[in-house]
Order: structure tokens, then sequence, then C-alpha cells
């Protein structure tokens, strides 16, 4: 299977997979944090946007909202949603814009589909370019060193007749700039089971080495991987939202 056969082939499945997301949450949490953080502005670039359900909801919080993503039939469903948006087809590792931005968003840690510590430092720089002074660049993102190779994310939905079972979880082999991401959907209808397999390739970093790439761009503030409260990261979790702005 190619690396993206999930997301390009069952591209029909990516928001029940998702269904378990609370879009609305995280979209608000980051719209609070542009608040605080950001420059007032109101242009936004959701990064790896995926079927829009984020851009819908900047959208209704009054954004000039836009995507962009690496496969087109996202970008398909991502119109049918967000019609009035701008929906690019591209590499969030080497973009660029038209107009300088207020606002750079990566939700669920999509800012690991950087293909290597380069690419991740290429995509970085291309969301500097792309901010107006006192823009903010905002995105939650995995330490390698924390990930447990057993652990995985569950969960089930009933359409259309079938039973779909959804299963996530990350692997770091222990070394390396290298982590991928483990995908499998089970469909089962009439008693009869179809499963689909995939393993995406994703950057490896911990938070010390990403937070040095991101300093030789924009003053970084870490907190809890939490959109309703804002915290500072307490150094011991794995997860965390990065708030990047702009001098």
């Amino acid at each position: 299977m190619s690396s993206n056969y999930l997301y390009t082939d069952l591209s029909g499945y990516y928001d029940l997979m998702c269904l378990d997301i609370s879009y609305h949450a995280q979209s608000y949490g980051v719209q609070r944090l542009h608040k605080l953080f950001g420059n007032n502005g109101q242009t936004h670039l959701d990064l790896a946007c995926g079927t829009g359900p984020h851009i819908r909801h900047f959208i209704d919080f009054g954004y000039q909202s836009s995507g962009l993503d690496v496969n087109q039939p996202m970008l398909d469903q991502a119109k049918s949603r967000c019609p009035e948006a701008q929906l690019l087809l591209g590499d969030m590792c080497g973009f660029e814009v038209d107009e300088p931005l207020d606002l750079i968003t990566c939700f669920l840690y999509s800012i690991h589909y950087s293909d290597g510590i380069e690419k991740l430092e290429q995509c970085v720089a291309s969301a500097h370019r792309a901010l107006k002074p006192g823009g903010m660049f905002c995105f939650n993102s995995v330490d390698k060193n924390k990930i447990d190779n057993n652990l995985f994310e569950q969960h089930t939905v009933v359409q259309g007749g079938s039973l779909f079972t959804f299963r996530s979880a990350w692997h770091y082999p222990g070394e390396g700039e290298k982590q991928s991401l483990k995908l499998s959907i089970e469909k089962t209808t009439g008693g009869i089971t179809h499963s689909w397999e995939d393993e995406h390739p994703m950057v490896a970093s911990g938070f010390e080495e990403l937070t040095k790439i991101l300093q030789s761009f924009f003053d970084v503030h870490i907190l809890e991987h939490d959109y309703e409260r804002i915290v500072p990261w307490d150094n011991t979790s794995g997860n965390a939202i990065f708030v990047c702005v702009k001098a």
C-alpha cells in the first residue's frame, strides 16, 4: 500500500475516523490563543487541512480562512464543507502565499508529516515567511522520547448499516528522526468484515530539538495539550501545543 492509501482512497471515511475529535473545541482554543498571543488579524491558513472541519469553524468565527493539503480527495470534501474558502493542493514543507497572514494552524499532529528534520525546518521557515509581524503559527506535537509503542486509540461508529472500527497508534523505534503512525479501519456489514491497514512515515523529534528549530524563527510558548485551558507545559507530558509568534 502507498503511504497515503487510507487518506486518498478511503478519504470518504476520514470524518468517521475522526468522529471523536472536537473540532470546535480545538478551533476555539486556538482562536483564544491567537487573541492572547497574536496580532488580532483574521487571515488564516490551515496546513494539512484534510476535509476542512477546522476551516469551517474559523470561517464561522469571522476569519478569512484558507486551507492547504497534499491530497486532492480531501480538498474536494473540504470544498463542499467550506465553499467560500480558498483551498490549495500542495506540500506544507514548501508553500508560498500571495499576501502575508495573521494565523497559520496545523492540527492533529500533522506537523509530523514533514519527511525528516530538514523538511520540518522547511515547514517552519515557510510558515515564518508567510506570516505578518506578530502573526502566529500554532500546532500540536508529540515528543518521540515519550511515545509508548503499546498504546493505541480506538473508537467504533455505526453508519449506513455498517460497523466501523478505527485504530491509530504511534510507533517510534527508539532512535533516529523517523516514527510512524499506524492506522487501521474495519468495516463489518452483514457479518462480513473488510479491513484496511496503513503505516504513515512521519518525522520524529523531541521537544527540546523542536524548540531549538522554532526559536530560530519565532518567540515560542509551549502549552499543555488542552484546548480548553491555557496552561504552560509541565515539562513532563509527551503531547503539547506550540504557539509561535513572529517578531
